[in-house]
């Protein structure tokens, strides 16, 4: 005699992403309610702020304490903020709204420190998805709810979630470039990573100089080349652009914070003009990659050790001092990587 399983577990299993019980929906739309998370338009400066990806809703969540112990300024998501991997917009709305719910992220929004970010695929709707993707409009305004985006923001009317916050003013100015590396991207090695209108935006946004220090935010690493999975240098093309235009920007300082990996790493480029362009990927909220092979996971331009255990960053900005510290942490808050950069 068959057992016959519970409706409510059954529901349970999915929003949790299990999929064995062949069962996706469809999900009755709930409100994402973002009304805890803070956002950056009240923030006038930043020192310090912490970030993070790929963050599974239905898993434990112990970094976040770890983040608030560190009493950062702000929070950076950098992708992967929930694993939906769906078309159902029903089952995207719980999913959020779950993760909105979730004991550790609640206390860490109970604090009011403001949250900022952009996706990746996980969370823009399926695995490694690109302009092809059916549901990027709805799937769009879901993301800009769970982050507590202003209903009135351009980021509701335009085709993607790319923005910049300047947070401060002179040199003690930080700006934040976020890219959307999905909502445009056509695959392949002849394919474009950003779209038309974000290039043009980017290139726009990279020809000031908006103070001491920028940092662009991609969801998928931009500097490493020789590591097997996703990354900008999947479409050679779309990376040269971009190197091109940090290289060329009068912004002399500026890092690239990045995630996906399952780990964290730090990554150094010089270009041509003599500038030397940083990346730091940190991820791995709730999950890892450990023991990474180096067949899989090469990468020439590695400084330092990875770090392959639930992890965040976080960065120090010192506009005395002229210095930017980069750090990425474990979960006892021990710094594996530890980098301090002087400011030209």
């Amino acid at each position: 005699m068959a057992h016959r399983v519970p409706r409510l577990l059954i529901l349970s299993l999915v929003l949790t992403g299990c999929s064995t019980l062949g069962f996706d929906g469809p999900f009755k739309p709930v409100i994402v309610n973002a009304s805890a998370t803070q956002n950056a338009n009240g923030l006038t400066s930043v020192k310090r702020f912490g970030f993070a990806s790929c963050n599974k809703q239905y898993l434990p969540q112990p970094l976040w304490k770890k983040i608030l112990e560190e009493k950062p300024e702000l929070f950076v998501w950098t992708g992967d903020v929930v694993y939906a991997d769906t078309r159902d917009m029903g089952k995207l709305s719980n999913i959020y709204a779950s993760e909105l719910d979730q004991p550790e992220y609640k206390t860490f929004l109970a604090s009011r420190i403001p949250v900022i970010g952009v996706w990746d695929d996980h969370d823009y709707g399926e695995n490694d998805a690109d302009k092809s993707y059916p549901q990027k409009k709805p799937s769009q305004q879901l993301f800009l709810d769970f982050i507590g985006e202003p209903k009135d923001s351009p980021r509701r009317t335009q085709d993607g979630i790319y923005t910049r916050y300047v947070l401060g003013t002179g040199a003690e100015a930080v700006r934040f470039i976020m890219l959307d590396t999905r909502s445009e991207r056509t695959s392949g090695e002849k394919g474009d990573m950003l779209g038309s209108a974000q290039w043009k935006w980017l290139e726009n946004e990279l020809k000031s100089d908006t103070g001491a220090v920028t940092f662009i935010i991609s969801s998928i690493q931009a500097l490493p080349t020789q590591q097997k999975f996703e990354k900008w240098a999947n479409i050679p093309s779309s990376r040269d652009r971009l190197i091109k235009l940090i290289d060329a920007s009068p912004a002399k300082n500026i890092i690239i914070l990045s995630g996906d990996r399952h780990f964290a790493e730090l990554s150094r480029l010089k270009v041509p003009s003599g500038k030397t362009i940083w990346e730091i990927t940190a991820s791995g909220m709730t999950h890892s990659f450990r023991n990474p092979d180096e067949f899989r996971n090469k990468n020439d331009l590695r400084v330092g050790p990875i770090l392959d255990r639930l992890n965040y960053g976080l960065i120090d900005f010192d506009a005395q001092k002229k210095t930017v510290r980069i750090q990425a942490k474990d979960l006892n808050r021990k710094a594996i990587i530890d980098q301090t950069i002087p400011l030209l």
